[in-house]
């Protein structure tokens, strides 16, 4: 199974990270789709051009990705102007369909961020999108549409989970990848203090989680409710 994280910046894969890592243990592949060039997260270091902070963000993401012998896939739309266009759904389809996606997480409906909303709304025109041989891409179109499920947001506002994932053995390898960002863990520091980095995030959230269903950590999701993108069948670990 491929299993495609597709995400507005890179560090958002965070909310659904410790099921890929769980997913990846089971034998199968990954894949990680930035649809901006992450320039406007370096909220501590407000000096820096926005092509370094680009290149930055895409370095990180990549030592991630390579960690978990992954894909990745940056769309380079600039971070915080990304507006639905067909541009942008042409190469988003075709990313999607270059990794025979069977399984996608994404962002919720309802977030802080609107490049993670508009994210989700492509996600969903998109995925439906992929099996259609009137749409031509560089990719080959794929057999069937893939299932989608939507992670957490930062805030947490609105949003009702009805999936949990244990990730209570994969908690550490967690945060050891998640510090791959490092930029983004100086900014948590910077906002918050010390002792409050990437890693307190991290197990903070997943041990909220981990409390509505009996377990230490957890991550919780829910399924994009789309004609085509919920499936009969159980494909969360």
């Amino acid at each position: 199974m491929n299993v495609v994280s597709v995400m507005a910046h890179q560090d958002d894969e965070l909310m659904c990270l410790g099921t890929m890592i769980k997913l990846k243990e089971m034998g199968h592949k990954l894949h990680f789709i930035c649809l901006t060039d992450g320039s406007m997260g370096m909220v501590h270091m407000p000096d820096m051009s926005r092509e370094e902070a680009a290149a930055v963000r895409h370095r990180e993401m990549s030592q991630l990705a390579a960690r978990l012998d992954a894909t990745y896939t940056c769309l380079g739309v600039p971070d915080e102007f990304l507006f639905d266009s067909k541009e942008i759904r042409i190469a988003l389809i075709n990313a999607l369909r270059a990794t025979k996606a069977d399984l996608i997480f994404t962002h919720f409906n309802t977030d802080y961020n609107l490049d993670h909303m508009i994210t989700n709304q492509l996600v969903r025109q998109c995925a439906m999108h992929m099996p259609l041989p009137m749409i031509r891409t560089e990719a080959a179109p794929t057999e069937t549409t893939p299932a989608v499920f939507l992670t957490e947001p930062f805030s947490g506002f609105e949003f009702e989970a009805t999936h949990w994932v244990d990730i209570t053995d994969v908690i550490e390898e967690k945060i050891a990848l998640a510090k791959c960002h490092k930029s983004q863990d100086d900014a948590f520091i910077a906002a918050f203090g010390e002792g409050m980095g990437i890693d307190h995030w991290v197990k903070n959230t997943a041990s909220r989680r981990g409390e509505q269903c009996g377990v230490k950590y957890a991550e919780a999701f829910r399924p994009m409710l789309s004609r085509g993108l919920v499936k009969p069948y159980s494909i969360l670990p």
